[in-house]
This record gives structure tokens, C-alpha cells and sequence, in this order.
């Protein structure tokens, strides 16, 4: 029983052996593997159970058979109870690990139950050492992935461990022999040889294995410290990222707080300024309130006086101006005593003056002919005409030079009786002085400047009649026009067909029967040599109305030895053209530039003197320009009271067939004429720019997006988007959509958005105009006139310049906010992206198929047929989509060996296709490939809003995110442009039409080609007439009273 005993304490002891090294193996592990702790720990206690139940066995059995020595049984009992104890504590120190573990997660049940059930709590981080504190996870400014660990799980090793374990406590602790019988003493056991052997193998190779793993697990030990080492960096340096951030956050908050603090002070001293100002203004108004209402008895005094003064101030004026005018009137008579003048005389050239004003102006549109009387000054160039006229003006009032032509355009003077002797252009308020040599020069200057004026390009002569009024103390009341000289010949310098233009000119005013001719002949020259004598006696055979002038008389005394050819000259026997009156003047003394009272003493010298009158060549009712000049007047007054009348009559008659035409043509509708009609036309542009505000915002938002999207769309999607979609990450797509958005925005979307808003106001204003309901008067008689406004504003109007730098703010803060804040704008974006692509998809499919040509449907029912290159293409199109079936995420680019293989392929099946034909086929089929993935990719990323991995997306939906940042700037900038439109350039806009309404109301050419119709020229026609008719009867009515 002793043997038994000591064998049982042997195998006792190498069980302890082996449970002490399993425990320090166990002890290792739960310092590094927290979750294995319990398993292991659950291992040991399991262990001592077993031995210590084997051991109670054994005592028990030992109590049983044997009655050993009290001694002996005890030693080997006692020993068996330490083994125990041993083990026990072992398995006691493995629950005081799971202790320790407990108390360093604090009271959290949760987290410690986590632990034993292999898992770890989300808020929480386990650090790798058990002694080591547990610290929560601190939320990040941005998402951070939780920290990954592996759930615990039961390795091999430790499961071989514990096999083996169970193995050596299921084996048998007492040795089955069989017990001597004892005597007094107790004698020596033998136990057999080869059972010690045996056990003592097995021990030895538990032993060397038990080494073996401990050795691994130390390695293993190794390791798992390495690891852990590295994830307590990872996290420092999360913590460092961490702690920059707050900080940056916080020195953020701190400027922001600073700045509010400033802006607050600024706006309490903003205030306290504003109150200040209210004080004093109020003080202002008190002070001004008690000035007044201390200066009201004075102050009506004082009115009172002031009126009184004005009053006799205008009495005084009235009377000195009364008085000056007799005075004038009384010096006026007593020099010119022998002239039989009225005050009605005056204002009835003034009256006739007129009408041939308007007449001038008429176009004659409806055959309504002049025929009022004037005197036409016709002859050669050089010939004296315009001297003849001045010295009639009495004042050298027209250019001059020496053989060359001046005068290039009509001069109609007016002439008529005036205290002081001033001229006057029609229609201008300068009043020229011609007493004053300064502003005789003026005038010549002004004259030659209209003349240049009137002259189109390729005209060396102007048709267009430059009116001029000469009033002064004893001129003969008429109405004359000096033409220009009649040429032989076109000299250099001279347009092509001068001289036919010329003889037109004198034609057309010859024509009226009722123009007096004043044909001006030079007596320097022979009489053949003259080419004017023709024209007059075609257009007055028999001499009614023409009178003859004979200038440079003094000179052809001179020079001609027969002075008989002058006496024939003036009895009208040399030429053979007939004339009312002949005369002989001198108008100047060579190329001397004399004044007029010089010339006129010098004429009268000469002819006082002259042989001509002497020998009785000359009558003295002949001979001068003062005897010239009453007579062309009596005459101009004869002709006036013998046709004036019937001239009126055929106004009259003329203003009857207008309005009966008005009546047949526009009945029912007003009478307007061109300046009435363009006041009207310009209202109704100026309610049509006011209707630009009638428009929503919602509505001019709306259209700004359209027209922007339909601008930048190809940037977005073709270059932004496409380019960037082939990328196989979402940090790569990033990237490259943001620096193509930083480059685009920094240099051509902030202008292509202003160019955009200012083709869209145009555009609505265009359509304002174009759509809104005609007036039934109006038709479209405004359209050219709007049109011509639309085109010229539209040169005119600049964008404000500020907006560019504004506008591009806006879109680059829009184009940054890469947060969809909620599912609804989400879903928004997807759909926008999804119309986009479904567009392109349409697109792609037409392109394909304008390729490959008409499909098998449309080549039956609509007898068509394939052409060479579409069946190559088709050939090319099955070839390149086996491709694309077998590599779904192909690139966009075929590689060569690719292009050879499918090329090749086809040859086999005997089509041979270029490849260029391959390349084009397969960008074609690439894009619909493409777009049709990235549709589906979209549509699956609506259900991606709070988990983006869920999408089977390479960019992981951030392409979507792209399609709300161009949403978003979309919204902003059509915004602002809308702001923009309505605030500024509306109103920028309206002052621009405005000022080039007020530039059109001036120029009659302009408005003539803009208003334009039969309906306006019947109007502008009927009343031209009905004024020059009721002109015409007032001056009848005059002259009726003063003959």
C-alpha cells in the first residue's frame, strides 16, 4: 500500500509537472489573447477536477482494502493534498486574470460580457496588455473604419494541449498489482521494470512535446507583441490627427468669435452714429420750424415787395421795347421812304418761305407735284451766279474760289425785309450776323460743311436743297436757289457722268411752269461758247418766265471791239432763246474780294461812265443789280398770285383722293403718321422691357438652369465625367473630378454663366416682342423697329463687370460642397444623372446605328439595303462585343494585339475590315457599353445614401455626388444670374433703349426705313398735304388782303 501510495504521489507530481508548465503556457496567452483567457482558464480547472477526483478515488480505495501505518498513509495524502492545492491554484490564478481583465473595464458588464463571448463593443478599443486602460473612441471629424480584431477561436494547439491533458488524466493512477500481505513492519515493494519504463517514456516524450509547444507559443508571443506595437502607433497617430484637427477646429471658432465680437461693435457703434444723426436732424428741423415761423411776417412782406418790383421791372421792358421798336421802324422809313413796305408784306414771304420748306421736304410719293413759283439760278461755271445772288443778298454769304467749282449742292434763300441783317439756316437757332465780317465767315463755313455733308460717296454734286432765310433793311422779298454751274467738260477729281447730274439738276427745277429762270450769261466770254442758253430755251421756248442776266459787263467793254454784239446781246437778238427781261451787272472788279457796298459803288460808277450806255448799247432800266433785283421780285409776285391758287386747288384735290384712299384701304383704323406712330412703337417697347419683371423667379430660374446646362453639359458629362469614370478607386475619381472642377472654374465657367444670362434676357425680351398679341392698328408695322433695337442694344450692352468675381465665388463654394445632406437630394441626383445618361444612351445607340446601317426589321419593310462599309462594320460589331462578354470592365482602348486578333478573326470568316473601320465600330460600341454599366450603377446606388459599399460601384457612388455638385451650382449660379437680371441689368437695359429711342426721334432717315409701309406713307402723305394746303390757303387769305 506504501508502493501504491508513492507511485500515486510519483504520478501526482509529474501530472503537476506537466499541469505548472501548461499554466505558465496558459498565463502567456492571456496576457496577449484577452478572449482566450476563459477557455484556457476553463481548461485548467477542468484539469485539477479530474486529478483531484482521481486522487479521492485513490484515498478512497486505499481506506478501503488496506490498514497501513498512520504515518505512511498520512505522508502520502498529504502530498496528494498539495498536488491539489497545486493545481488549485493554478486554476485560481487563471480566474484572478479574468478578475483583472473585469476591473480594468470598470463596471461595464456589457464590455466584460462582450469579452467572454468573443466579441468587443463598438464605443470601446482593447488594448493589447491587461494592464493597459480602456479608452473610448473619440467621434472624428471624419468617418474613421472601427478597429477590426478577430473574434476568439479555439487554435489547434490549444486544443492538442488539452487533448493530451485529458489523455494523461484519464490514464490509470494506481497500478493494477497485486498487495502482498503485510507483517509487523513494512516491507520494501518491487514495482515491475517495464511498466516504470513505459511510463517513464511517456513522460519523457510529454515532456519534450510540452517544450516544443512552449517554444511556439513564445514565437507566437513574439509576434502578437510586434502587432500590437504597431497598432498602438496607428492609434497615437490617430490621436495626433485627432487632437490637430480640435485644435484647428478650435482656433477657427476662436477667429470666428473674434470677428462676431467685432462686427457687433461695429454695428452698436453703427447705431449709436444713427441715433446721433436722427438728434440732429431733429434738431435741424426744430431750428429750421422756429426760423421760419419767426420769419413769416417778414418773409410775406417781403413777397409782397418782390412782386411789386417784378411787375414794374416788366411795365418798364415792355415800354422800352416798344419804344426801341418805333424807333427802329421810324429810322427804317425815313432811309427807305420810296419802298412800299407792311409789316404783312413780311410775314407773308415768311408764310410762302414755309410752304416751300415743306414742299422741299416731300417725296412725292403719290405724284403730287411742286409747282409753286421760286426763281431757279441757272449758267456756266464761273459764270457770276452766285455773285449775282450775293449782290441781291447784299452780304458775301456763300464760298468762294477762283475757277473751280464751290457750289455742289442747291442753296434756296429766302429774302425778306428785317430791321437787323441776319441769315439763319432752316431749322437751326444760330442767327448769323452779317454786319460782322467774324460771322460772315462763319456762315460761308457752314454752308461749304452742309454742302460736303449732303455729297453721298461716288457723287462729286448733291441733289439736296440747303435752305437758308437772309432778312435785312431793304431786300426785295423772293424766294431764290442757286444751282451749281453748268460744265463742257469732266475734269479730274470729278466723278464719272458730273456733268450729266449737273444738267439734270438745272432740269428738274426748270420743269415746274411756274420757276422763274434767272439765266446768267458771262460777258467776258463769246456768247457761243455759252452751254445754259440751250437748256433754258428747251425747258422756255418762248421766253415766259426767263430772264437774262449779263454779268462782267465792265470786262467785255474792255475786250470786245463790236460793240454792237453787246446791243443785240440785251435787245435778245444773238442768241436764239427768248427772255421777259435782259440785264447787265457788274458783280466785282476782278479777282478782288471787295465787299458788297464796294461793288455796288463801283457798278454804279461804271455804268455812269460807261461807253456801252453812252453810245445807247444799254437802256438804264437795264443796267444794274438793284434794277436786277426789282424786277426778278415783281416778277416772283406775279407769278405767285397767278398760280397760287390753283396750286392750292390741286392740294385740295389731291387731300380728297388721299382720304378717300385711307377710307377704302384702312377702314376702321386711326390715322397715325410716322412720329406718332414711333411714340406709340416706343411705349410699347418700353412695356415690353417693364414685362421682364412680370416673370417668377421660379420661371427665370428655371430658364437660366436650361439654357446654362445646355451650355456646359458637354464639359460636365464628355470631359469632367467620362474622363474621370474609368477610374478603378474613388480616391483616384476623386481627385481628378476636383482638379478638371478647380481648372474649369478658375477659367471659363464663371464667363460661359454671364454669357448665358445675357443671351437669356435677350432671348426673353425677343420673345416678349415677337409673342405678344398684335394690335389690331398696329399689325406688324413695329417688328423692323424692334428688331433694329434688339440688334443694336445688343452690341451696346455689356455685362456689369463686378458680377464676373462674384458669380465665380458662388460657383466655386457650390462646387466644393461634396455633402448630400438628405435622401431626397440624393434621389434628385440620381435621377438628374439618370436622364443624362439615358440622353447619351440614346445618342451612343443612333450613332451605332447610323454605322452599321438599317436593322433586319427596317431592311424588309422598308426595302433597303446594306452598303459595303455597313456590313463591315456589322461584321466588326459581333467580333468586337465577344470582347466585351468576356472582360465586362474592358478599357476604353484596344490594345494591338486585340485590334490584330479580331481583324484576323474576321479574315477567317472571310470579311476583311481596315482598322480604322475596327476603331471606329468599337468606340461606338464602347460608348453604349459604357454608359448603359454606368446607368445601372446609378440605379443601384439609390439605396446607397447611408451605406455606400452596399453598390456594386467602382467609384463607390461619388460619381452621383459629382451630378449634386453640378446640380447645386446649377441652383446657385441661375440664381445669382437671376438677382443680376432683375437689379441691375433690367434696369441697365431700359436706360440704354431709352437713350436710343431719343437718338431714332432725331434721325428721320432711320425712322423712315423702320416705320415703313403703305399704311405710313398714306398717312405721312395726307399730312404733308393737308399742312401744305392749310399753309397755303393762310397765305392766300394774307396775300388777298394786301393787294
Amino acid at each position: 500500500m506504501y508502493c501504491n501510495a508513492k507511485r500515486s504521489l510519483g504520478k501526482g507530481r509529474n501530472c503537476q509537472l506537466a499541469m505548472s508548465r501548461q499554466g505558465s503556457t496558459f498565463s502567456r496567452r492571456v496576457a496577449t489573447k484577452g478572449s482566450k483567457w476563459v477557455f484556457l482558464a476553463a481548461s485548467g480547472i477542468g484539469a485539477m477536477k479530474v486529478v483531484s477526483n482521481k486522487i479521492d478515488e485513490t484515498h478512497g480505495e486505499v481506506s478501503k482494502n488496506l490498514s497501513l501505518p498512520y504515518d505512511t498513509m498520512a505522508d502520502g495524502l498529504n502530498s496528494l493534498a498539495m498536488s491539489a492545492r497545486s493545481y488549485s491554484h493554478y486554476g485560481r490564478s487563471y480566474l484572478d486574470k479574468i478578475d483583472e481583465l473585469k476591473n480594468s473595464f470598470g463596471d461595464s458588464v456589457a464590455g466584460f460580457n462582450d469579452i467572454l463571448n468573443g466579441g468587443l463593443h463598438r464605443n470601446y478599443m482593447l488594448l493589447p496588455n491587461a494592464g493597459d486602460e480602456v479608452t473610448p473612441a473619440i467621434p472624428p471629424l471624419q468617418p474613421l473604419k472601427p478597429l477590426q480584431i478577430e473574434e476568439p477561436e479555439i487554435d489547434e494547439e490549444a486544443q492538442d494541449i488539452q487533448r493530451q491533458i485529458q489523455e494523461v488524466m484519464d490514464s490509470p493512477v494506481l497500478l493494477e498489482v497485486p498487495l502482498p500481505e503485510l507483517e509487523s513492519e513494512p516491507s520494501q515493494c518491487t514495482i515491475p521494470d517495464e511498466t516504470l519504463v513505459q511510463h517513464q517514456e511517456v513522460l519523457e516524450k510529454l515532456s519534450l512535446e510540452l517544450e516544443e509547444k512552449e517554444r511556439l507559443m513564445e514565437e507566437l508571443d513574439a509576434t502578437q507583441n510586434e502587432k500590437d506595437l504597431k497598432h498602438q502607433e496607428e492609434l497615437g497617430k490617430l490621436a495626433q490627427e485627432i487632437k490637430a484637427k480640435e485644435e484647428a477646429m478650435n482656433e477657427k471658432d476662436s477667429k470666428f468669435q473674434e470677428e462676431k465680437e467685432r462686427l457687433k461693435e461695429e454695428l452698436a457703434e453703427a447705431q449709436n452714429v444713427a441715433l446721433q444723426i436722427e438728434e440732429l436732424l431733429q434738431e435741424n428741423k426744430d431750428l429750421k420750424s422756429k426760423i421760419n415761423s419767426d420769419k413769416s411776417d417778414s418773409h410775406r412782406t417781403e413777397t409782397e415787395l418782390r412782386k411789386e418790383l417784378l411787375k414794374l421791372q416788366e411795365s418798364y421792358k415792355r415800354e422800352l421795347d416798344k419804344y426801341r421798336s418805333e424807333n427802329e421802324q421810324l429810322k427804317f422809313l425815313v432811309k427807305n421812304s420810296n419802298l412800299k413796305t407792311s409789316s404783312v408784306k413780311k410775314s407773308i414771304i415768311d408764310m410762302y418761305a414755309e410752304v416751300l420748306d415743306t414742299l422741299s421736304d416731300n417725296d412725292n410719293t403719290y405724284k403730287i407735284q411742286d409747282h409753286l413759283p421760286r426763281i431757279v439760278v441757272v449758267g456756266d461755271q464761273s459764270a457770276g451766279k452766285t455773285s449775282v445772288l450775293e449782290m441781291i443778298v447784299r452780304a458775301r454769304i456763300f464760298p468762294r474760289g477762283h475757277g473751280e467749282m464751290m457750289t455742289r449742292s442747291p442753296v434756296q434763300v429766302t429774302l425778306g425785309e428785317g430791321n437787323r441783317h441776319t441769315a439763319q439756316f432752316n431749322g437751326d437757332d444760330r442767327v448769323f450776323d452779317l454786319s460782322s465780317e467774324a460771322e460772315l465767315k462763319e456762315l460761308r463755313a457752314a454752308v461749304e460743311g452742309r454742302m460736303t455733308k449732303n455729297l453721298k460717296p461716288g457723287e462729286t454734286v448733291s441733289s439736296e436743297v440747303i435752305s437758308l432765310t437772309v432778312k435785312g433793311p431793304g431786300l426785295h422779298r423772293m424766294v431764290l436757289v442757286d444751282l451749281p454751274g453748268i460744265i463742257s467738260t469732266e475734269t479730274r477729281g470729278m466723278m464719272p457722268k458730273t456733268k450729266e447730274a449737273l444738267t439734270e439738276m438745272a432740269a428738274m427745277f426748270m420743269r415746274n411752269p411756274n420757276a422763274i429762270i434767272l439765266c446768267v450769261q458771262d460777258g467776258s466770254i463769246d456768247a457761243e461758247r455759252s452751254n445754259v442758253t440751250n437748256i433754258v430755251q428747251a425747258h422756255d421756248p418762248k421766253g415766259k418766265r426767263t430772264i437774262f442776266v449779263l454779268t462782267k459787263v465792265d470786262l467785255a467793254e474792255q475786250n470786245m471791239l463790236n460793240p454792237t454784239r453787246v446791243k443785240k446781246i440785251l435787245e435778245g437778238k444773238l442768241f436764239p432763246m427768248k427772255a421777259l427781261g435782259y440785264y447787265a451787272v457788274v458783280t466785282g472788279r476782278g479777282p478782288q474780294d471787295d465787299s458788297i457796298e464796294t461793288i455796288r459803288a463801283y457798278e454804279e460808277d461804271f455804268f455812269s461812265r460807261s461807253k456801252l450806255f453812252r453810245s445807247g448799247a444799254m437802256r438804264a432800266s437795264q443796267m444794274s443789280t438793284n434794277n436786277l433785283s426789282l424786277a426778278v421780285s415783281d416778277c416772283f409776285w406775279k407769278m405767285v398770285s397767278d398760280s397760287v391758287e390753283q396750286q392750292a386747288d390741286n392740294f385740295k384735290a389731291a387731300r380728297y383722293n388721299l382720304e378717300a384712299e385711307w377710307r377704302n384701304t384702312f377702314s376702321g383704323i386711326r390715322e397715325m403718321d410716322r412720329n406718332d406712330l414711333f411714340e406709340k412703337a416706343k411705349d410699347d417697347i418700353l412695356d415690353d422691357i417693364a414685362a421682364l419683371h412680370k416673370s417668377t423667379p421660379l420661371e427665370w430660374e428655371t430658364l437660366l438652369q436650361e439654357n446654362l446646362w445646355e451650355e456646359i453639359h458637354p464639359k460636365v458629362v464628355d470631359d469632367i465625367y467620362l474622363g474621370a469614370a474609368e477610374c478603378t478607386s474613388s480616391s483616384n475619381f476623386n481627385t481628378k473630378v476636383d482638379i478638371a472642377l478647380k481648372d474649369w472654374t478658375d477659367d471659363k465657367l464663371p464667363q460661359m454663366a454671364i454669357n448665358v444670362g445675357w443671351q437669356t434676357l435677350f432671348k426673353q425680351l425677343e420673345t416678349i416682342m415677337t409673342t405678344k398679341k398684335a394690335d389690331r392698328e398696329i399689325g406688324d408695322l413695329f417688328q423692323p423697329l424692334k428688331a433694329n433695337i434688339l440688334e443694336t442694344v445688343k452690341a451696346q450692352h455689356a455685362w456689369q463687370s463686378t458680377a464676373l468675381k462674384r458669380l465665380s465665388v458662388i460657383q466655386k463654394n457650390a462646387l466644393e460642397d461634396t455633402a448630400v445632406t438628405n435622401k431626397m437630394q440624393w434621389d434628385n441626383s440620381i435621377s438628374f444623372m439618370e436622364r443624362i445618361l439615358k440622353e447619351r444612351i440614346d445618342l451612343a445607340n443612333d450613332n451605332l446605328e447610323r454605322c452599321i446601317g438599317p436593322s433586319w426589321t427596317e431592311r424588309w419593310t422598308g426595302w433597303r439595303s446594306r452598303s459595303p462599309l455597313e456590313s463591315q462594320c456589322v461584321s466588326a460589331k459581333n467580333e468586337l462585343q465577344k470582347l466585351l462578354v468576356a472582360d465586362e470592365m474592358h478599357s476604353k482602348h484596344l490594345e494591338n494585339d486585340e485590334l490584330t486578333t479580331v481583324r484576323r478573326n474576321l479574315q477567317t470568316q472571310g470579311v476583311d475590315v481596315p482598322y480604322e473601320i475596327i476603331c471606329t465600330v468599337w468606340e461606338k460600341l464602347y460608348a453604349v457599353t459604357f454608359l448603359t454599366r454606368a446607368l445601372s450603377s446609378a440605379q443601384q446606388c439609390r439605396k446607397a445614401f447611408y451605406h455606400r459599399s452596399i453598390a456594386c460601384n467602382a467609384v463607390e457612388c461619388n460619381d452621383v455626388v459629382l451630378f449634386w455638385r453640378a446640380t447645386r451650382m446649377l441652383e446657385t449660379t441661375s440664381n445669382a444670374l437671376r438677382l443680376q437680371i432683375m437689379n441691375t441689368e433690367a434696369q441697365r437695359l431700359e436706360q440704354e433703349v431709352k437713350q436710343y429711342l431719343d437718338e431714332l426721334s432725331r434721325d428721320e432717315e432711320n425712322k423712315k426705313r423702320l416705320i415703313t409701309g403703305k399704311r405710313v406713307d398714306l398717312a405721312e402723305e395726307l399730312r404733308k398735304v393737308r399742312s401744305i394746303q392749310d399753309k397755303l390757303e393762310l397765305f392766300i387769305a394774307e396775300l388777298n388782303k394786301d393787294q
